[in-house]
């Protein structure tokens, strides 16, 4: 079976404006970036998830594009991002543009044409609809209240899922489409090397049968985009799919369906809320249950699609804070959630900061926050009588700014970060915590990242081989194999800080194991049996078959 070079590859997700501010005006840039390229080489990956440079007002922190051809003023200039391009290839590092075609800015040239009148020929590149009683359905807004919004110019509804200023395009209209596959043909040409596309499972969507995600004319459009643009590049491509499940998600990545490489899927990510109750109704972790669902999608594509790996990303909290212990154990718990998921099958993405143990933020104050979907749930809770401590509880745990604070690079002012204000506050904890104090200590969460990175290269059996999960309902450790060619890969992590016992199944053979990464640094130089488990220790062993 031949490897598709993204499949051995470990993609490093930037956010731009919270990475590295060069010419300080406390917002990160591509400048910045190019001269954190070293680092990268070190960590080792190989595909930079750049989000998103395009020029946008900047409403929803870029995803509200007003020109798919410029670079935003914030982050540099176009000769900027060619260079970042040329740089990073120097490195073997390719650039994976983020892809943001479910809408655009209302300052986009397309609506700013489209809201002039009914009869103007860009009014059906958007959702317009007429009513004289208020919104034409009651459909809500990921980011709080109608998604529809009255244009005082036209007299009409336009819909927008996301912000008032984020209008919903319509792919049903063809020349929309066509101007989409001409805008990335413009940037693969520049030599980038794939996409993730945002929230792409709505772009078939019907709105007067409020079919929003997996829309009847989903696939399609997937195809056509894939045979148009995609087919002609050797690319890479993940799509945000937050209503795909096992089934579907063979439907996006099967061989022979020229659709996407791999999906995100969301399950994993909702295990912490109250169930139907949205992300900020927090709950415990039930952890069986994510043993189960994680488990699932791992038998569910094998070999039948690809999956993405994640536990961390710019709308999602810290993984050590969430599940982890980010006091006493983080530098154990953040390898033992690294280890635990770069030795699964697909492709593994990690957060800006994740490789150095970053941890959410614990601010009191909604002055403090810059997210709008943060800041809209605040007001909207505020309004219905919801207390400020319980809101801002759950803002702590899952507000989408805990990702965003700027990379802590070393102890000086602001983390390194810029030598000005930076845009939102810095993390406090950066002086015992950034990359400086990471790459010094050679036991650091950085260099745990960099020898699963070199594994991914170097062992087949990750990329190929079949998943089993072991002690299904036990509701501390997560074990797991990786069967492959007559060799058994062994996964053993206690995910709390409690010390449970472990015992190799019956058909595991111990003699013959070699310890090949573990998360302490005092390590255990053969399985059998393994026994007891300190907190959060994860340990990995290849098991070759006996010899006779």
């Amino acid at each position: 079976m031949e490897k598709a070079w993204w499949q051995q590859s470990t993609i490093y997700q930037i956010y731009p404006r919270s990475f590295n501010d060069t010419n300080g005006d406390g917002i990160g840039d591509l400048q910045g970036i190019i001269e954190k390229l070293d680092y990268l080489q070190l960590l080792g990956i190989d595909i930079i998830w750049l989000s998103p440079v395009y020029q946008s007002p900047n409403d929803d922190n870029g995803y509200d594009i007003s020109n798919y051809y410029d670079i935003m003023d914030d982050f540099g200039t176009m000769e900027d991002m060619e260079r970042l391009i040329e740089e990073a290839k120097k490195r073997d590092i390719h650039i994976m543009m983020d892809l943001v075609i479910n809408h655009t800015s209302d300052e986009h040239p397309w609506f700013m044409e489209s809201r002039k009148s009914k009869d103007n020929p860009y009014r059906d590149y958007y959702i317009w609809r007429e009513s004289q009683d208020g919104p034409p359905s009651d459909i809500q807004s990921v980011f709080s209240g109608f998604a529809w919004e009255r244009d005082e110019q036209s007299g009409e509804y336009y819909f927008h899922l996301f912000s008032k200023k984020q209008p919903d395009l319509n792919l049903h209209n063809p020349e929309v489409r066509e101007h989409l596959y001409n805008m990335m043909n413009f940037w693969l040409s520049k030599g980038v090397s794939g996409f993730r596309m945002d929230v792409i499972d709505l772009i078939g969507k019907e709105i007067d049968e409020k079919v929003l995600t997996n829309g009847p004319k989903l696939h399609e459009y997937l195809q056509e985009m894939n045979e148009r643009v995609l087919s002609q590049y050797p690319t890479v491509t993940v799509g945000e799919t937050p209503s795909a499940t096992p089934e579907t998600a063979q439907l996006y990545t099967g061989k022979g369906r020229n659709e996407l490489d791999m999906v995100f899927t969301f399950q994993h990510m909702s295990l912490d809320e109250r169930a139907g109750e949205g992300k900020w109704a927090l709950k415990e972790l039930d952890f069986v249950e994510l043993k189960k669902v994680l488990s699932t999608w791992q038998t569910s594509l094998f070999q039948k699609g690809w999956n993405s790996l994640y536990w961390n990303n710019h709308d999602q909290p810290r993984i050590v804070s969430r599940w982890g212990d980010d006091q006493e154990y983080r530098v154990e718990s953040a390898k033992m959630l690294a280890t635990v998921l770069h030795m699964m099958q697909g492709t593994p993405f990690i957060y800006q900061g994740e490789e150095i143990g970053m941890t959410n933020i614990d601010w009191d104050n909604i002055s403090r926050y810059r997210d709008i979907e943060t800041i809209n749930y605040f007001h909207e809770k505020r309004s219905e009588g919801v207390p400020e401590k319980e809101i801002i509880q759950s803002i702590r745990a899952k507000g989408r700014d805990n990702a965003r604070t700027p990379f802590q690079w070393n102890d000086e002012a602001h983390a390194g970060f810029t030598n000005s204000v930076p845009w939102i506050e810095v993390n406090e904890n950066y002086p015992e915590i950034n990359a400086l104090q990471a790459m010094e200590n050679q036991d650091s969460i950085f260099y745990h990242y960099q020898k699963l990175i070199a594994l991914r290269k170097r062992l087949d059996i990750l990329i190929y081989g079949e998943y089993e999960l072991l002690l299904e309902d036990h509701p501390e450790i997560m074990a797991y194999t990786r069967k492959w060619e007559g060799q058994t890969l062994l996964v053993v992590a206690n995910f709390y800080g409690g010390n449970p016992d472990f015992h190799l199944p019956e058909g595991l053979d111990e003699a013959h194991g070699e310890m090949i990464i573990s998360n302490y640094s005092d390590t255990r130089e053969k399985p059998s049996g393994i026994g007891r488990l300190r907190p959060y220790e994860a340990v990995v062993y290849i098991l070759n078959d006996r010899e006779e």
